[in-house]
Order: structure tokens, then sequence, then C-alpha cells
């Protein structure tokens, strides 16, 4: 899946432009973002979608040294079960 990315925004769209997937992170402080919406088409549901929504948000922050805050269910779980990361989340 090819995703599309804007400032504080992973998406993908159909070939119709409909959307499919999508994860905001705004910035919230200095160096913190809030992953705070995930979604994901129910026709896409169990594919690993929302996993590579979130790995593409760690891609992009990591590298400028950002912390996450998460505010989405499905992103606080990701992360809960991912301990490997747990030195970006926002303490």
């Amino acid at each position: 899946m090819d995703f599309k990315r804007e400032e504080n925004r992973i998406y993908a769209e159909d070939e119709g432009g409909k959307l499919i997937a999508e994860i905001l992170f705004p910035r919230v402080a200095d160096n913190v973002v809030d992953i705070c919406h995930t979604f994901v088409d129910s026709s896409l549901r169990g594919q690993g979608i929302a996993d590579k929504l979130v790995r593409a948000v760690i891609a992009e922050v990591q590298p400028k040294g950002c912390k996450v805050r998460t505010s989405c269910p499905y992103a606080e779980a990701w992360f809960s079960s991912h301990p490997e990361y747990a030195d970006l989340t926002e303490e």
C-alpha cells in the first residue's frame, strides 16, 4: 500500500479517491506528537494496515528526536505490545 504524507498525517486512498487508511499525529509540544486517530476501512481490517501506519509515523518522527503521545486507543495498545519502542513514548 502506498501511503501519502502530509504534515502530521499519513493516509491512503483507493483508486476513486476514497479514504481507506489514515493516521493523525499533530505536534502537541516541542518534540512531542500525539497519535490521536487511526482509521482503516473495514474492507482492509485484519491485514496489518494500522500497524504499518504506526510504523510509518515512527519512521517519520524518530529521526527528528520526537516523542510520541498516544491518545488513540489503537496506538496505545500498539505501543503496549511493542516494548522495544518504549523509549519513544512520552513519559
